[in-house]
């Protein structure tokens, strides 16, 4: 009911107390003790929250929902529920964009370099960093033109540990992303690297690249472009959080862009359900 009441309270400036209590089925009688005692304690912590909550929905880039959102007061020390945080996003008309489905999509695979096994097929999920890798690309549009960017995923703990753009598709693409991932996680002999069958991935300079660091090639299924369901909801994130936000102008500005998306929000702040909410730098600190 104290909900229905500070309903009436924001819209009475606009609309005749009698006709909002009418459409609420409340007492005006009602409403006016209501109206009269003040805000009880539930108002005076929403009063309270609301800006707060606002503060961190723009800290967090418009992102989170109401789950993630909680998750991230509570760290920082704001003790609060799910339905409060989410009643609070709704009076102030903040919602996190809505995630597209993922789609599949399947590569063309008609080319002549051979095709790895999937080394993942009855593999269970990696619990560390630098068991398994996986890649894939993306394009975005920007005022110049086509840019392609390659990422390279951790599986473990879903960093972005390489990345490179160019504006054509390319094998040298797949090689910047994946020179950069090994630059800077040195990672073991025997890591499994993970893609689609790309003409890139297949290549006699990518297969010879992953030989020198004694990585394992795994390709993903003819037609199955769930076998690489990571890079797809990655991308899909990626696009929702920072792509359909902004129009990207010159390669030099959304390289800078994508820096600040990939390593300083997604890396280190971003929270992941699948990650029990923490960032994946939080993550894989807590495995040292």
């Amino acid at each position: 009911m104290n909900d229905r009441y500070a309903h009436i309270q924001r819209l009475a400036a606009e609309h005749p107390v009698k006709t909002l209590c009418k459409v609420l089925a409340v007492r005006r009688g009602g409403y006016y003790a209501w109206r009269g005692r003040g805000p009880g304690p539930r108002q005076q912590e929403d009063a309270r929250l609301a800006p707060v909550v606002a503060q961190v929905f723009a800290e967090t880039r418009h992102a989170y929902g109401r789950v993630r959102l909680t998750r991230e007061l509570k760290a920082r020390g704001h003790a609060c529920g799910e339905v409060r945080v989410g009643r609070l996003l709704r009076t102030q008309g903040l919602c996190a964009r809505p995630r597209r489905r993922f789609r599949p999509q399947t590569t063309d695979s008609r080319h002549a370099g051979p095709i790895a096994p999937n080394r993942l097929a009855d593999r269970p999920a990696p619990t560390r960093p630098n068991e398994v890798w996986m890649t894939d690309f993306t394009y975005l549009p920007t005022t110049t033109g086509w840019l392609f960017l390659a990422v390279v995923l951790d599986r473990a703990s879903r960093r972005v540990v390489g990345w490179a753009f160019s504006p054509a598709l390319n094998t040298a693409l797949a090689l910047a992303a994946l020179r950069m991932a090994v630059r800077h996680r040195r990672p073991p002999a025997g890591l499994i690297h993970h893609s689609d069958r790309g003409s890139q991935y297949a290549s006699a300079a990518y297969r010879a690249e992953l030989a020198a660091h004694g990585f394992l090639a795994s390709m993903s299924r003819a037609g199955n472009p769930y076998d690489n369901a990571a890079m797809e909801s990655f991308y899909s994130t990626l696009k929702t959080e920072w792509l359909a936000r902004q129009a990207l102008a010159s390669p030099a500005e959304t390289e800078a862009s994508a820096f600040d998306y990939l390593e300083v929000f997604y890396n280190r702040g971003r929270r992941h359900s699948a990650l029990g909410y923490q960032s994946p730098v939080d993550f894989e600190q807590q495995l040292n």
